[in-house]
Order: structure tokens, then C-alpha cells, then sequence
């Protein structure tokens, strides 16, 4: 099953609601591209290439419930739909990318506005498509870094849910599982929406890959006794010298990582490396509302007192020194990356 995907007979967008997993399974419908816009908001969907996913779709929807019967009008609405879905997450270069494509395809057809609108949906479908596959050889190239018997640990969700299927890092873990690689996932819980062990810990028992869950600052100790062979996560936005934008707690992991000798892959699609920015710190850095961090509840009670404030930063920035490599569809890039990353970008 997509995380996102065209119902064809009903012509609307459907996404699989994330925030409800792993309690229920629910897929939900949307026939208004500012509706796809707060689903990404609020996270009914999430994951780089799965934002982009949902903003080809989105863009898709912007042509059809425009009434513009010419193609001027009809661009200026699409135009204007890319605008209001560009701001609903800042971090994901994925969103921008896809949108940008998408407008590609509005500036250059000709005909009607209906052939704008055929356009639109097809090119929506490619960037799903393309997904999958690109996914799927990412996965190859990972899964030859993973050796018979090693334990990984994971961190946030990188599978299926949070692409259009398949996967980076997790579809990478997938992977060497279905070669029949004999391997053990530490999940980590991924505080504070707890993406680990609510989606990826979900995913795993889908596929029949052995896990355990840990809290997010266990992972140090697996690391330093030996316990621990690979590091695996993804990227939601990689900076040109091979900063690596991720889910916040990225850095620590990597750093521990680093402190004790195991190789930290990031797997990541072309597609979310910006050669535009010249390292991390150039990186908008999503901050959500403080009520994620508060709102989590232990044994029937608040997390926190009644009057407590919070911080909640989505992301961090991991130093591209931290980083052993970085999985693409094109290959393995080593360092240097700022020299290595150009040549697997764009092929």
C-alpha cells in the first residue's frame, strides 16, 4: 500500500493518516489541494519524499477544482495553489522540488486548460512512480552495507509511510532482510511524535524484521558495549558538502556513532540533496508547537506540571564528518563530499 496515491475513479488524492498508526489504519480522502496542505502540517503525512509525493497530488487537485477554462487563467491558479502548499513544512527540500517540477510542466504545455489538467495529473503520477523506484535501488545499493548478523539502529521512520513505498534507510533494512540477511533493528522511540515506535516498530512487524524498542537516549549505551554494528537514518534536506538535516536526535546518534567506530549511513534520495545551500546551518529548522513535548503521558498522568513551557525542534543538523557515507540511487557517496555529491546528483 502507497502512503499516497491517485484514486483515479473518484479523481482525488489519499493518504494513509500516519497520526493514527499504530492503534488504527485509516486512509483518508482529499479533493482540495489547501486540505493536502494542512494534512503535511499536521502531519497525516510525513517523510521528505512522501511530502513530495502529496505535493505533486496536491498540485494535481489545484488544476482540477479550478473552474478556469483558459490556460493563462488555469496557470495562475496552479501558481497560486504552489504558493500556499510551498509553506506547509519548511524543512523538506522535497516539497519545494516537487512543486517546482510541477510548475515546470504548467509553464510549458499548450492546448487547453483540460490539457494542462491531464498534464498535471501525469506528471503527479511520474514523481510517485519515480519514487518507488528510485527507493527500491537506493534500498540495493544500502543493503550491501549491511552484513549477515549486524544490528542496526534506526532512528525516526524512513520506510514506506514516510516515502510514496518502499523506503530509504528502512527500505534499505527491508531490503537485506528480504536477501535473507539474518539482522536486528534497535527502533528508536523518536520523541517527541515517537515516529520510531509508533510507525517503523509498526512497519518491521509488517515485514518480519526481529526489533526492540529503545528510548532515544539508549541508543549511546548499545553503541559504546558493542552491541551495535550500523547506523542507518535518512535525510530531509542534505546540504551540498554533506550536511545531513534530520529528524531531531540525528546528531547525537551520529556523534555517538562516531565516538564508537560504527558506521552512520544517511540514505537519501537525490532528490533532498540541495547543492544550492553550502552546508547545514543554511537549513530553515522547522520548530512545532510545544504541546508535542508536553502532551505525552505516563501511566494515566501529564508528562510535565501544569504550567511547564517547552521547546520542540523537528530537526537537526548532523556534520557531514559524522557521516561514514550517503546512500543514493546513484550509488554510495564517500567523502569528499562536497566534490562526490555533485557527481551522483542530477544522473
Amino acid at each position: 500500500m502507497r502512503a499516497v496515491f491517485w484514486d483515479y475513479e473518484k479523481n482525488e488524492t489519499k493518504m494513509i493518516d500516519q497520526r493514527l498508526l499504530p492503534e488504527s489504519f485509516e486512509i483518508v480522502s482529499f479533493q482540495h489541494y489547501a486540505d493536502v496542505g494542512k494534512a503535511i502540517t499536521d502531519m497525516v503525512i510525513r517523510g521528505a519524499p512522501a511530502i513530495g509525493g502529496a505535493a505533486g497530488f496536491g498540485m494535481a487537485l489545484a488544476a482540477m477544482e479550478s473552474d478556469a477554462r483558459d490556460l493563462a487563467s488555469l496557470r495562475t491558479y496552479i501558481q497560486l495553489a504552489s504558493d500556499k502548499l510551498r509553506v506547509a513544512r519548511p524543512t523538506a527540500v522535497n516539497l519545494a522540488w516537487a512543486l517546482d517540477r510541477m510548475l515546470a510542466v504548467a509553464d510549458t504545455v499548450e492546448g487547453s486548460a483540460d490539457d494542462l489538467r491531464e498534464a498535471m495529473l501525469k506528471e503527479a503520477q511520474a514523481i510517485a512512480d519515480e519514487d518507488v523506484e528510485i527507493n527500491k535501488r537506493m534500498a540495493e545499493y544500502g543493503a550491501a552495507l549491511i552484513e549477515d548478523g549486524d544490528t542496526i539502529i534506526h532512528h525516526c521512520n524512513t520506510g514506506s509511510l514516510a516515502t510514496v513505498d518502499w523506503g530509504t534507510a528502512l527500505g534499505v533494512i527491508h531490503t537485506a532482510h528480504e536477501q535473507g540477511k539474518n539482522i536486528h533493528v534497535l527502533v528508536d522511540e523518536t520523541r517527541p511524535r515517537l515516529q520510531g515506535s509508533r510507525l517503523t516498530a509498526w512497519e518491521l512487524e509488517q515485514y518480519g524484521i526481529p526489533y526492540d524498542i529503545i528510548s532515544d537516549n539508549m541508543a549511546g549505551h548499545f553503541l559504546h558495549t558493542g552491541q551495535v554494528q550500523r547506523v542507518v537514518f535518512g535525510s530531509d534536506r542534505t546540504a551540498a558538502n554533506g550536511d545531513v538535516v534530520n529528524k531531531i536526535g540525528t546528531y547525537m546518534l551520529a556523534l555517538a556513532a562516531k565516538d564508537n567506530d560504527i558506521p552512520a549511513y544517511a540514505v537519501v534520495p537525490t532528490s533532498t540533496v540541495d547543492l544550492s545551500l553550502a552546508y547545514g546551518g543554511l537549513i530553515p529548522i522547522e520548530e512545532r508547537g510545544q504541546e508535542e513535548v508536553l502532551s505525552l503521558e505516563l501511566l494515566g498522568r501529564k508528562a510535565s506540571p501544569e504550567n511547564a513551557t517547552a521547546r520542540n525542534i523537528a530537526f537537526d543538523v548532523t556534520p557531514h564528518r559524522l557521516v561514514t557515507a550517503i546512500v543514493t540511487e546513484n550509488g554510495v557517496v564517500y567523502p569528499p563530499f562536497t566534490e562526490n555529491l555533485k557527481k551522483v546528483v542530477g544522473l
